[in-house]
């Protein structure tokens, strides 16, 4: 009998050593993969920015230093993507999510056709992104477009959107907010859905009015989830790309006045003849320190409201 129970407070620690490392090794096939396709090209673009002359077939260059860095920063299309970026995201990141809240709100009531406009308004997250690129250029064109038509109904004369170089912008911008709007929404309609309906009842009671119980109690309790979607949705912001294709065939506005930082990184890398992989890497990293600077500051604007 001593024996026996010798043998089972030996077997103890085997099986706690078990159930401990257990966690660990479902986790391990994700943490690989995050690794091999986050971790790593991160800082290997990190270390390739500061490679002069890199060559990436054969992982040669003349020397370590700032040349790529210097190079970037003193660039007129850097600069010019620099500058059009933060104007597209002061832009559009306060247009969607103030268009959002409204739409939000709305869905978040029980409205004929509710499911008709559920449908409207998420169909861009299913849709490709070049299909709609290419619906929003018909809708841009200058004759025949649904945009300038809709715009000689109220008596404004049409806009050339995408050949006129000073409307460019503004038609990257309208598209950017539509192509926000269903993102947006989702994260709202989902803060929305989370407020106590107590808070309502006790206004109407009150006699407060629809317009008073908006901005004094839906407002102020969707202001986690307002902060939320404006961290994600200037994140992607920043790194607006894919809406230029579709709309300008691939060129960086009708002149190459549309240069964005992601577009600049893209052009170095298969724009030029050899292609610049430190000047790319080294833009990705001012990027990268711009974006993380911008949603620290919005996280403690956010802290300063939450307190």
């Amino acid at each position: 009998m001593k024996l026996d129970f010798l043998k089972k407070k030996d077997k103890e620690p085997k099986v706690e050593f078990t159930k401990k490392w257990e966690p660990f090794v479902f986790l391990l096939p994700f943490a690989i993969g995050v690794t091999i396709f986050t971790i790593y090209p991160l800082f290997n673009v990190i270390f390739m920015a500061f490679k002069e002359n890199f060559v990436l077939l054969t992982g040669k260059y003349s020397s370590i230093g700032f040349a790529n860095f210097k190079y970037v920063v003193q660039d007129r299309y850097f600069i010019q993507g620099m500058q059009n970026t933060f104007k597209y995201v002061l832009i559009v990141i306060p247009i969607s999510t103030c268009i959002s809240i409204v739409i939000a709100t709305l869905l978040n009531n029980k409205i004929k056709f509710m499911p008709f406009f559920q449908t409207a308004y998420f169909l861009p997250m299913v849709t490709s992104a070049t299909a709609v690129g290419l619906a929003w250029k018909y809708m841009f064109h200058y004759r025949y477009g649904v945009v300038n038509y809709l715009l000689n109904l109220v008596g404004i004369n049409p806009i050339a959107w995408l050949t006129d170089v000073t409307s460019n912008l503004t038609a990257l911008c309208v598209y950017g907010v539509w192509n926000m709007l269903p993102f947006t929404i989702i994260l709202l309609l989902s803060g929305l859905q989370n407020i106590d309906k107590l808070y309502y009842t006790a206004a109407r009671v009150d006699g407060a009015s629809t317009l008073r119980i908006f901005f004094r109690i839906t407002v102020p309790m969707l202001l986690p989830t307002i902060f939320l979607t404006m961290v994600v949705n200037s994140i992607s912001a920043f790194k607006v790309f894919h809406e230029l294709f579709p709309l300008w065939s691939g060129q960086p506005g009708i002149a190459y006045n549309l240069f964005t930082v992601v577009y600049y990184i893209f052009y170095q890398f298969r724009g030029l003849t050899p292609p610049q992989y430190g000047r790319a890497a080294a833009a990705a990293v001012i990027l990268f320190s711009v974006i993380f600077v911008f949603t620290r500051i919005q996280i403690w604007i956010q802290k300063k409201f939450s307190n």
